[in-house]
């Protein structure tokens, strides 16, 4: 569902999207890790299933950025 009133993102909100991309990137990347070291299977999935939790948020993220594009300014404002 898009919203025909949107605006675009402010600089402290591209700020905290960018943040959060990197922090979701950080967390997919341990909890893979994390699931390929352990032995124990009910540790594994749970850990599996964190990473995929994080690969959703940083899905959800990217595409948010993706679909305010369009609505932002051409030159970087000052």
């Amino acid at each position: 569902m898009q919203s025909t009133n949107m605006q675009p993102l402010t600089g402290k909100e591209l700020e905290y999207i960018v943040d959060s991309i990197s922090n979701e990137e950080l967390l997919l990347k341990q909890c893979t890790a994390t699931a390929a070291s352990i032995q124990h299977p009910a540790i594994q999935q749970a850990c599996l299933q964190f990473a995929r939790t994080h690969e959703n948020h940083l899905n959800l993220l990217s595409n948010a950025i993706q679909q305010h594009q369009q609505l932002a300014p051409m030159q970087p404002q000052q």
